[in-house]
């Protein structure tokens, strides 16, 4: 998106974050607009991609995968999304990203045990053109924040 949000913009995407399941005339209530605007406004964040979709925000621990892993891997040169797509197929990875540094593709991995994780690692090392990884537990998350905490923020 090349184009900053304006003060209309922030109110409805704040009344998403508050009410996510408000209708679009509860939302331009909120936000001091007419419902007509309030449809506009975020069928055009929905078209930008700034709203990428409303459903439920799930707590991975809380649904019983209460293991959280980093794992970065080094990969062959040329095989990024032959083994991207290996990656997808296994559930427990929740993210996956290109880095710079030690590694190639670095992994949000949740599991239910240490067991399981193991597990996953397992699934991970057995990908042809995976070399090598490196896995970091998390202890504790101190912070987590979402993209419309930095768009929110005053």
């Amino acid at each position: 998106m090349t184009n900053s949000l304006d003060s209309i913009d922030q109110a409805l995407l704040d009344g998403l974050r508050k009410s996510p399941r408000a209708s679009v005339s509860e939302l331009a209530r909120s936000a001091g607009v007419a419902r007509g605007t309030a449809y506009a406004r975020l069928d055009r964040l929905e078209k930008q991609g700034v709203i990428l979709g409303y459903g439920p925000q799930i707590d991975p621990s809380a649904a019983g995968y209460s293991v959280l892993a980093f794992i970065s891997l080094e990969i062959a040169q040329g095989s990024h999304q032959v083994t991207v797509d290996h990656l997808e197929a296994i559930p427990e990875i929740l993210e996956i990203h290109t880095i710079t540094g030690n590694g190639d593709l670095l992994c949000r991995v949740v599991a239910t045990s240490n067991e399981n994780l193991h597990e996953v690692v397992q699934k991970m090392a057995v990908i042809p053109s995976v070399g090598r990884s490196q896995t970091q537990l998390s202890l504790h998350t101190d912070l987590q924040r979402s993209a419309i905490d930095l768009l929110l923020q005053s």
